[in-house]
């Protein structure tokens, strides 16, 4: 099944990207206490509204280092370097969803079936 083009895919509202960071962080990081969740989660809101406004490369780049100078006070320096640590999780994509097409070539006119007599040709 091939991907939707990004302008046709429905966008996460700032809140519902925010949910899903923080469940994300959550679980790979066990954290448990309430308070701290919700203060992770107002951090992530922040940020997702940020972003959505539409933001440079180098604006980018600055909103992620400053989320992470906030995680490193809100979480403990053993899940801080555990969060740094963590491999990165890169969406599925299906099998060569990314590579081009091979370009389709003819073949040799000997190689073609011939029309037979009385026989129309397969397709």
């Amino acid at each position: 099944m091939a991907q939707e083009p990004v302008e046709d895919r429905p966008q996460r509202t700032p809140e519902e990207e925010a949910i899903k960071q923080t469940t994300r962080l959550v679980r790979e990081l066990e954290i448990r206490d309430s308070v701290r969740i919700d203060t992770i989660y107002r951090m992530h809101l922040k940020y997702a509204r940020v972003r959505q406004n539409g933001l440079t490369r180098a604006q980018n780049m600055e909103r992620m280092q400053s989320i992470y100078n906030e995680l490193k006070v809100l979480l403990t320096e053993k899940e801080f370097d555990r969060f740094m640590n963590h491999p990165v999780e890169q969406p599925r994509r299906p099998r060569g969803a990314n590579r081009i097409a091979p370009t389709p070539v003819a073949a040799p006119i000997d190689a073609m079936p011939q029309k037979q007599e009385g026989r129309t040709p397969l397709r």
